[in-house]
């Protein structure tokens, strides 16, 4: 078998491009005769458009067209990509979200204008000389306050309440009663703190019309360019899908942020069109902090019931999920069926009961960000039962493991409504135990306090639900959009192959992964193997990269198209070898019939796939290329147990992460390499939302944490050297590969465990806090110690 198929840790590829400066992203793409798109942005949360003027501005040198809200009041608007039914069975609020703001702008950053010059120097001078008369409301900011007032984000619709949301709402009486006659109830309080993602790229679309064949091209920096074409083409402008191309090339990260069609795509295209000639729209880091789809906003309250032996009766939960000024694509799933449907955990609770009430504000827009829902649910149930276990005199790890689902329960139906397929919850406790050296940590502790210091072990043990499926399962429960993947794979004569993926990589590694699956198969070398991503013209309709399902769901699509391949093949094979292709074996690259010596290489077969002189074409036709789609039948379920150290700084408040040691089982693992470094990024972004992102609007819609010298990133001195392992892995067990999804775990998994961690080290000190909200800066660790 090829060195580089399945299991092979191989060096990606594609980084050769992008460590030598040679990759191509949008605002690389340059056309002939290129305008520039910048635009005119609310400066107030809230107010009525009385007038713009436009007279000064359109007459200034080089610009040569400006668009406002009314150019677009008679195209569709950006729907949500999930209908949710509220508890009553009443359907959502969905207020329209234009292509401009017009009548009213609805959050800081909200664009009424746009104008398209030259140059970008001349656009923004224009943009300044527009003059629009805006009638500033009051800015609803904070969602309780929402929910009680009367200032309405969107006036048409009457309140500030998107959905009531409860699941599974036949389970609420009984939880209720189980809480009540519980032996102990834990109750807890938090907020999942509000995040923006930061990619590396800010979001970039330069759009292109042809006159002659009405024919459009947008490239864009989109995790998901079928949908950004099904969107505009069936929501927004009405564009034909067959005269719209979509091309997301090289991507500099997305965290869940390029998912989602935004308004300014829909812009150049229009500007284009109206123009004859292309335009361009870069938006730059402050346009990213207003606009790009932020994250995360739970206000939850959470109570966990208990019997006298510790063992789980039930959980309930209240949260508030900010959706912001608009309803983002996936907005509606993320705080629903993403969260809601993972609060049983890994755990065998009887009852659980989540209520989500689903909350407008004059905010940018919420939506998925990497983990989207499940580090939401993650974070409430895990911290929750380290208070359990702290308030019972129990030890945490032993609370978790006598509530785990064990090994010979699977398939597991879970309280809140999933049926868990494989998987070993204390194996992975067994393993964090044993890397992450507990036993010594005493001495650790010793070893902190003798300089001053006060030293925390956190503990946490997650599940997520990955790949949303199948399609015909989410429709019913308000899916829009199909949840498959499709793959082609193209045997060009000379032997080399083209893979043609529905999902999009921006950093996950597909032209290094997708290959070594196609290898394995074939017992080929993976570098004769090239996968093709990323434009609509050239890819079967796929459903792009979030949610963790390249490999699960497009990678499943690309073994279903290679064992088509390699039945046809083995057809063309028999016919060259005077055989039946029932007798004939592949192995190694070559193509052999059983029991004898004769044989043809893998090349060789490819080659007369194209030249059939002799085929019998009622049973063979030439060429070899296949296409197959593939729609999970299940989620996956990758989990884990995280363990972290802090050391903490009494009289400052300075936390710092000292040790961090990850678990996971992930099922069968295609590229270790690639798979640790999905966990690195993901526990470096967990680690900077527990102890330093935080997203601050003041009370009048104004964002203050506008800029990276607000906004706290994590730096590499901020992070410790991470353990990973992935050696427990459990196959999934209804994909062809066996794999379960990887690239979202750190973030799932590192929030509450460094919140533990920090709860441990303040208690060790002889403080009784129980509870801090994230971002844990200095601040607030030394408030909470020092009001104790």
């Amino acid at each position: 078998m090829p060195k580089d198929g399945i299991g092979a840790a191989t060096v990606r590829r594609e980084d050769v491009r992008f460590l030598t400066g040679t990759g191509r992203y949008s605002d690389d793409i340059k056309a002939f005769g290129q305008a520039v798109a910048v635009f005119a942005r609310s400066t107030v949360a809230n107010g009525v458009i009385k007038s713009i003027d436009t007279t000064v501005a359109a007459a200034m040198p080089g610009v040569l067209a400006i668009f406002t809200g009314e150019d677009f009041v008679e195209v569709g608007g950006n729907p949500a990509g999930w209908l949710i039914n509220s508890r009553d069975g009443t359907p959502m609020h969905e207020p329209k979200r234009p292509v401009l703001a017009h009548g009213k702008v609805r959050h800081v950053g909200d664009a009424y204008a746009a104008v398209i010059a030259e140059t970008t120097e001349q656009a923004r001078n224009a943009v300044e000389a527009i003059e629009a008369d805006i009638e500033e409301l009051p800015a609803v900011v904070n969602m309780k306050d929402a929910l009680a007032g009367s200032d309405y984000v969107h006036d048409e619709i009457g309140t500030n309440q998107c959905f009531d949301w409860g699941w599974i709402e036949d389970n609420r009486d009984a939880t209720d009663a189980a809480i009540k006659g519980a032996h102990h109830v834990t109750t807890l309080e938090l907020v999942n703190n509000r995040l923006v993602p930061n990619a590396m790229e800010p979001r970039c679309s330069m759009a292109e019309y042809n006159r002659a064949s009405d024919e459009y091209v947008l490239h864009t920096t989109s995790q998901n360019p079928h949908l950004t074409r099904l969107l505009i083409s069936a929501f927004v402008l009405g564009i034909p899908e067959n005269k719209l191309t979509v091309i997301a090339p090289d991507v500099g990260g997305g965290f869940g942020s390029k998912i989602y069609h935004y308004g300014e795509e829909a812009l150049v295209l229009a500007a284009a069109k109206r123009l004859n000639r292309p335009v361009k729209w870069t938006a730059d880091r402050t346009e990213a902090f207003l606009t790009d789809a932020h994250g995360r906003d739970h206000v939850t309250k959470i109570e966990l019931a208990l019997d006298e032996k510790g063992n789980f009766l039930a959980f309930r939960t209240e949260t508030m999920a900010n959706v912001g000024a608009y309803l983002s694509n996936f907005s509606t799933a993320t705080p629903t069926f993403l969260h809601g449907t993972l609060m049983a955990g890994n755990y065998t609770v009887p009852l659980v009961y989540v209520n989500v009430k689903a909350v407008f504000t004059n905010t940018a827009p919420v939506d998925a960000y990497r983990g989207a829902g499940r580090p939401e649910a993650t974070y409430s149930l895990e911290r929750v039962i380290d208070k359990a276990a702290r308030e019972m005199g129990m030890d945490p790890i032993e609370l978790r493991r006598q509530n785990f689902v064990k090994p010979d329960q699977y398939p597991f139906a879970s309280a809140a409504g999933l049926e868990y397929d494989s998987g070993n919850y204390d194996a992975l406790m067994d393993k964090m135990e044993e890397v992450a050296d507990i036993k010594g940590f005493a001495a650790r502790r010793k070893a902190s306090e003798a300089k001053g210091k006060l030293r925390g072990f956190g503990v946490n043990a997650y599940i997520e639900a990955c790949g949303i499926a199948p399609s015909n399962l989410v429709g019913v429960l308000g899916s829009r959009v199909g949840l498959y993947d499709a793959a082609t794979v193209r045997v060009n004569a000379t032997g080399n192959l083209s893979v043609m993926v529905g999902a999009h990589s921006h950093g996950q590694g597909h032209e290094t992964a997708f290959p070594q699956v196609v290898a394995e198969m074939l017992g080929i070398d993976a570098s004769t193997i090239d996968i093709v991503h990323g434009d609509t013209s050239k890819i079967p309709f796929g459903m792009g990269t979030y949610g963790s399902r390249s490999l699960a769901v497009c990678g499943s699509a690309v073994v279903r198209a290679t064992e088509k391949i390699i039945n046809k093949a083995k057809k063309i094979a028999g016919h060259m070898l005077e055989a039946s292709d029932s007798d004939v074996e592949l192995k190694d690259g070559v193509f052999s019939v059983a029991g004898t010596d004769k044989s043809v290489s893998f090349g060789e077969v490819a080659l007369k796939a194209y030249i059939p002189h002799e085929f019998p074409l009622e049973d063979i036709e030439p060429g070899l290329e296949e296409t197959a789609f593939y729609d999970p039948a299940n989620f996956t379920y990758p989990s884990g147990a995280y363990c972290c150290e802090v050391e903490l700084d009494p009289d400052t408040g300075k936390v710092s992460v000292e040790r961090f040691a990850a678990v996971d089982d992930f099922g069968n693992v295609i590229n270790p390499m690639i798979v640790t470094g999905q966990v690195h990024g993901g526990l470096g972004q967990g680690i900077g939302q527990a102890l330093l992102e935080n997203t601050t609007y003041d009370e009048n819609g104004q964002l203050l944490s506008a800029s990276y010298m607000d906004y706290t990133m994590p730096r590499a001195d901020d992070l410790p050297f991470y353990t990973v392992d992935h050696s427990q892995g459990n196959p999934c067990t209804h994909n062809p590969l066996g794999v379960k999804g990887c690239g979202e775990a750190g973030a799932i998994g590192s929030p509450p465990t460094v919140v533990n961690a920090v709860i441990d080290a303040m208690q060790s000190g002889g403080h009784d806090v129980t509870h801090i909200d994230m971002p844990l800066t200095p601040h607030r660790v030394w408030s909470a110690m020092n009001n104790a």
